[in-house]
């Protein structure tokens, strides 16, 4: 009965979620305070209901329930313990209730730690929250249900896909999914002030760290799924412009534009109608992800699903989220006012172009992973986009992007000064102009694209530095432990953010620029040279595993005629479904990967083996990891964690009045605009 406990564990939910997306919206717009207070329970029960459901599920693949037909499509009973848990969201039933599940997770954290905003907003919210679950519920329910039964059951499983029998693929999902979902908390936000028509700093002040913690976690998902398919996929590369990796870099593209967006409307009331078009947008290119994985409109080795009803079903739900949104905001911002007044040489108007941009990237992403689509769709024939159309438009759009990275923390807020940001500047500039034309000569040979990147890397860097100098100059007295101590967790942050986009264009840069492959026929004792070091191919060996048999080679790397590793790159072959699988060996390294992958077996025991030379490649995840880091001391920054006092206009008014913003600037703060109520 644990199958029918979980389904009806998921109706209860999807009760309660109905509850929660009605009754608590139209108390807080009639003013009825019961019914505001039903927000906050309905959201824990639901929360309680899912996770019975999934965790239904999986004892469901635990205990090797064939009679469920979940598992016997996606499980098998050789498959280790770990793997048959992870198979849980490893199906689309199962990653849609792994997503309803996060998504509820989330909601329970807005109602426990949003104890100092006001209650009728708070219901707003979570509303909007609840009305977002119920679609998804819906899903699960009517088109996918996890929980169907199987009569007879199986005798045994069809096995978890082998690209998914990895520990990558094991932490990949979930982390995507709370990226995915953490933007629907910022969507929920925005729809709230919307609905209540407070657009005001305050709001932006409730919802930046959710924000910032969803872009953390795509980030990391991002990051997990790029160093999967570099080392499982045996091709060498981290990055394919594959449309289900595109479909995750939409959203993220999109939330990196939203969290400035966001720092501009909280520290100077500007850019309040953008800020929230940028949260519809940021959630709506989420549900456009999961729209492309799982209709079954793509191939992929990502994609989950490839029944066109469920795809309907999506692009429904797509439609009327997004077009109710839109309506919305086209209502209410008109009356909401521009904001803060700035000048074209400012920090606002630096961080405007860097959003339009990042904007114009997503869009180009977009153009490149859809039109196929579409034209396929109307029988104009097929098309394929590959990596040379997006590296094409997408480069020549990051590269004035990351050169704002530089320029925007060190203008001040309103109005800049260009001449003395050129002469604050200028030995950052050239200190990074010199490095990037002569570091290739250190490499192996001197190439124009690759001194451009280093040169954008070493700007970022270097003005890193000049800012937090000029800081500290500003910081009063004390000395350097001091001043340093004084600054936020917030500005340590960003800097620790913009370092990972410079680390990882290093990293990029470095590894397009001078990696080596070689492709060969090797027999047992034959060597080959890539880039100084030798290889010399031992033989193989078969070797057994849980659910698979190995073929394993056994490889001797040396550097000037010294050992200096011992490589065994596998070709597995799955017991259950007879797929073959290339596990790649790495001796990684800070400053170069040796990436080994056999190839088909030949004639006289001899292989064909995939030799590459990657430099600086493993500073590709070093510079996300960074990223990541910089987001999570943003959000742990102190003034997220104090209550919002309420005041009434007034005081709020006696107080802006009082800061001056000649010392505003002479001090270059980041201010933060007290909350105000703008009634729309």
């Amino acid at each position: 009965m644990i199958p029918e406990l979980g389904n009806f564990a998921l109706i209860l939910a999807m009760l309660l979620a109905l509850i929660q997306g009605t009754l608590p919206i139209i108390g807080a717009a009639r003013g009825i305070p019961s019914w505001i207070a039903l927000a906050r329970p309905a959201v824990q029960g639901q929360f309680v209901f899912i996770a019975i459901s999934f965790g239904c599920l999986a004892y469901s693949f635990v205990s090797n329930d064939f009679s469920v037909h979940n598992v016997a499509s996606h499980s098998n009973s050789e498959l280790p313990l770990h793997f048959r848990f992870a198979a849980t969201w490893g199906s689309h039933e199962g990653s849609l209730l792994l997503w309803v599940l996060l998504l509820a997770g989330w909601s329970v954290a807005v109602s426990v730690f949003s104890r100092q905003l006001p209650d009728d907003m708070v219901a707003r919210v979570l509303g909007v929250l609840g009305l977002v679950s119920v679609g998804f519920l819906l899903f699960l329910l009517f088109t996918s249900n996890p929980f169907d039964r199987l009569l007879p059951a199986a005798l045994d499983g069809n096995d978890l896909n082998p690209l998914l029998q990895d520990p990558g693929m094991v932490l990949h999902p979930p982390m995507l999914y709370m990226g995915y979902v953490g933007f629907s908390v910022a969507f929920a936000f925005a729809i709230a002030a919307l609905l209540s028509g407070q657009l005001d700093a305050a709001w932006a002040r409730w919802s930046r760290p959710w924000t910032t913690a969803a872009w953390v976690f795509l980030t990391t998902g991002i990051m997990i799924g790029s160093w999967w398919a570099y080392y499982e996929l045996g091709w060498g590369g981290w990055w394919f412009w594959d449309a289900v990796e595109n479909a995750s870099f939409m959203p993220w593209l999109v939330g990196t534009a939203l969290i400035h967006s966001l720092a501009v409307t909280e520290k100077r009331g500007s850019f309040k109608s953008w800020t929230v078009l940028l949260a519809i947008v940021a959630f709506s290119l989420s549900l456009l992800g999961t729209f492309l994985v799982r209709s079954g409109v793509l191939t992929s080795v990502h994609a989950f699903a490839t029944d066109p009803a469920r795809g309907i079903f999506i692009l429904v739900y797509l439609v009327a989220i997004v077009g109710f949104s839109l309506i919305l905001f086209a209502w209410r911002a008109p009356k909401v006012g521009l904001g803060g007044n700035f000048q074209l040489i400012s920090r606002e108007s630096m961080l405007l172009v860097n959003n339009v941009l990042l904007l114009v990237a997503a869009g180009s992403v977009m153009l490149g992973t859809l039109y196929p689509l579409l034209v396929d769709a109307l029988g104009l024939g097929k098309i394929s986009v590959g990596p040379p159309y997006f590296e094409a438009v997408f480069v020549p759009l990051m590269a004035p992007a990351i050169f704002l990275i530089g320029l925007g923390p060190i203008a001040r807020w309103k109005q800049a000064s260009l001449p003395s940001m050129v002469i604050r500047l200028r030995w950052a500039f050239g200190v990074s102009l010199i490095s990037a034309l002569i570091m290739p000569f250190f490499m192996s040979e001197w190439k124009p694209l690759v001194s451009f990147g280093l040169l954008l890397a070493f700007w970022i860097i270097a003005s890193i530095f000049v800012n937090i100098k000029h800081r500290l100059q500003n910081s009063g007295e004390g000395g350097l432990l001091t001043k340093l101590s004084r600054q936020s967790r917030s500005y340590y942050g960003m800097h620790c953010a913009h370092l990972g986009i410079a680390v990882f264009v290093i990293g990029v840069t470095l590894v397009n620029g001078y990696e080596t492959e070689k492709d060969v026929r090797m027999e047992i004792g034959n060597t080959v040279s890539i880039s100084g070091y030798t290889f010399r191919f031992n033989g193989i060996s078969n070797i057994p595993g849980p659910n698979y048999k190995a073929v394993q080679g056994d490889i001797d790397v040396l550097k000037d005629d010294k050992h200096i590793q011992k490589l065994y790159p596998e070709k597995r072959t799955y017991n259950a479904s007879g797929m073959v699988m290339t596990e790649a060996a790495i001796d990684a390294g800070l400053f170069r990967d040796l990436y080994i992958a056999l190839g088909e077996p030949l004639d006289n025991n001899a292989w064909v083996v995939r030799v590459y030379h990657k430099p600086f490649v493993d500073w590709i995840w070093l510079g996300c990891i960074l990223m990541a880091l910089g987001g999570i001391l943003a959000v742990t920054d102190r003034r997220y964690r104090y209550g919002i006092r309420k005041k009434d206009k007034t005081e709020i008014t006696s107080e802006l009045l009082t800061k001056s913003n000649a010392d505003i600037e002479s001090r270059d703060t980041e201010p933060v605009i007290l909350p105000e109520v703008r009634k729309v």
